[in-house]
């Protein structure tokens, strides 16, 4: 990987002296803006079904599910080791009592390095930050929080059900205990165009992440979003618009800051749009070669 930006696959290697891989795993979470807590519906945009792995089912064990992720990937390299990503929904949303039982039972599978929990800034609290930062001195704790804008109004548009200080707030308590921090937007949320994009990327860099992960804003079926953009249809980016916007957003982040990747890939029979036809790494090489060509 050309040193265009600091990637995440080139960090990862340097973490461990092996190869890992992720396997995600539904754990059979809920969130807050889903069962009535702080809201109802969850939101706007989201449709877990557009990102969970054909072997991720919360009706198995979470034993189950790493076996069977292990099985998915057991062709690419024979020394494979994997960390266990609990991925849909909020996975800091139990008791704590249950939220170790579920990751310790992850990483009493065979060959699990590691956790990488998924969740909301609004739904860690000091016990469960105790308990990974203790965690995170015997195997690989990374806790990624859905920021997804540092703009207020946005957040309260989408049905977030937290602010940007919430995100600040929990971000900081996590870093100051020393567990490997990571954060997720979404470049062209509906009321941001590409200058509130740009005008929000020094704050995200700001913030005392390790990781960030940055996706285009996609309409997917089923979404309350797709009823909106049906409805009073807003503009979504071109793969060339994206581009383009990708490139000034990283040169708005500090240099030390690890960036996972820069879309997300929806089955093309949920996605409404934008319909780029794109895989991860298809698009990583445009942006690559799109980077080699500036003056």
């Amino acid at each position: 990987m050309e040193h265009y930006y600091n990637d995440f696959g080139s960090w990862i290697r340097r973490m461990f002296p092996y190869r890992v891989q992720k396997i995600s795993i539904d754990a059979g979470f809920s969130c807050p803006n889903r069962d009535g807590r702080i809201g109802r519906g969850g939101c706007t945009y989201c449709n877990n079904r557009s990102f969970n792995p054909v072997y991720c089912d919360r009706k198995k064990s979470v034993t189950a599910q790493l076996i069977e992720g292990k099985q998915f990937f057991s062709h690419k390299y024979p020394d494979m080791k994997y960390l266990a990503y609990f991925q849909a929904f909020t996975n800091t949303y139990k008791p704590i009592d249950e939220l170790k039982a579920l990751y310790e039972e992850a990483l009493e599978v065979e060959d699990v390095v590691g956790i990488v929990i998924g969740t909301r800034p609004d739904c860690v609290n000091e016990e469960i930050l105790d308990y990974l930062e203790g965690l995170s001195h015997r195997t690989f704790v990374m806790v990624e929080y859905g920021i997804e804008s540092a703009n207020d109004e946005t957040l309260r548009r989408i049905n977030r059900g937290h602010n940007f200080a919430c995100s600040r707030k929990a971000v900081e308590a996590t870093h100051r205990r020393g567990i490997i921090t990571g954060g997720h937007i979404i470049l062209g949320l509906p009321g941001e165009d590409a200058e509130e994009s740009l005008r929000q990327a020094p704050i995200i860099s700001s913030l005392p992440l390790d990781v960030l992960k940055i996706h285009q804003m996609q309409i997917i079926r089923g979404t309350e979003l797709a009823r909106e953009y049906a409805l009073h249809p807003f503009h979504v980016y071109s793969v060339d618009e994206y581009i383009d916007l990708i490139i000034k957003y990283i040169h708005l982040l500090r240099k030390d800051l690890v960036l996972e990747r820069f879309v997300s890939q929806s089955p093309a029979e949920m996605l409404i749009a934008p319909k780029w036809g794109l895989k991860n790494y298809e698009f990583t090489h445009l942006l690559l070669k799109k980077m080699r060509e500036e003056p």
